[in-house]
């Protein structure tokens, strides 16, 4: 396959950028898209250019890090799939494919295709987590729980805080992560300790980080690679609206 390659590209977070075009050739159809990049940045390096800044880390889905718009799309065209999975196969030779990063004022571009996701972690920090006692680790199932709690934690557990959610949102939202964070330490029994405290603190968190307004515009969870549900967003509200009460008493 050749296919034209117009990528962003940005020196840092202070300087301008702009889409630069590359043409590659003797692509495979079974080459996933960042070994189509790095087949890429093979041909930069060895003509003594800069080669393209991208996140990439498990290359099997599961941490995140690859996310990039591909065509206007986060993560690309093929639905329920990370940047690292999608495959060439997805495309026609000669295509002309747009490349760009995450487009959100909370994830500044960082250099290239790579932004600043530390917002995230920040979120995390407020309050996804609970409290634990120390010492040894506690028997299996010694703390029974409700088949439909476990699913809804487990279905919420796999969001993987790449920020296509936030790129897809016409508002760069993050409350589809918030809720799927909160959501899932909700529905445990592990997670009732903190259950008022955590649901106020990260979507402070969440606005002190200048993410957008959500509008339920739908986008976030089409775009998920994850599947997580939009009605999360209104469980989330419903904590949200259940934790201010009680903290207003």
């Amino acid at each position: 396959m050749r296919l034209t390659l117009r990528i962003w590209r940005q020196t840092g977070p202070a300087e301008p950028g702009a889409m630069t075009s590359y043409e590659v050739r003797d692509i495979s159809p079974d080459m996933s898209f960042l070994e189509m990049l790095d087949t890429l940045n093979e041909d930069l390096i060895g003509r003594g250019e800069e080669p393209v800044a991208f996140d990439h880390d498990c290359r099997e889905g599961i941490c995140g890090a690859c996310g990039m718009v591909i065509n206007g799309r986060a993560h690309g065209p093929q639905r329920a799939t990370t940047a690292c999975q999608l495959h060439m196969r997805n495309f026609e030779d000669g295509d002309t494919v747009d490349i760009e990063p995450w487009r959100a004022a909370a994830f500044p571009v960082v250099k290239d295709l790579v932004v600043d996701r530390s917002a995230f972690d920040r979120i995390i920090g407020s309050g996804g987590w609970i409290t634990a006692p120390t010492g040894s680790a506690p028997e299996a199932h010694s703390t029974a729980v409700p088949k439909e709690a476990a699913e809804t934690a487990f279905e919420h557990a796999e969001c993987i805080g790449c920020g296509a959610c936030v790129a897809a949102c016409p508002n760069g939202s993050a409350m589809l992560f918030t809720s799927a964070k909160v959501v899932h330490l909700a529905a445990l029994p592990q997670g009732a300790p903190e259950r008022e405290s955590r649901v106020l603190d990260m979507v402070a968190a969440m606005d002190a980080e200048g993410f957008g307004g959500c509008t339920n515009a739908g986008e976030c969870a089409t775009a998920c690679p994850k599947g997580i549900p939009l009605p999360s967003i209104a469980a989330m509200n419903r904590e949200w609206l259940r934790a201010a009460a009680k903290s207003r008493r």
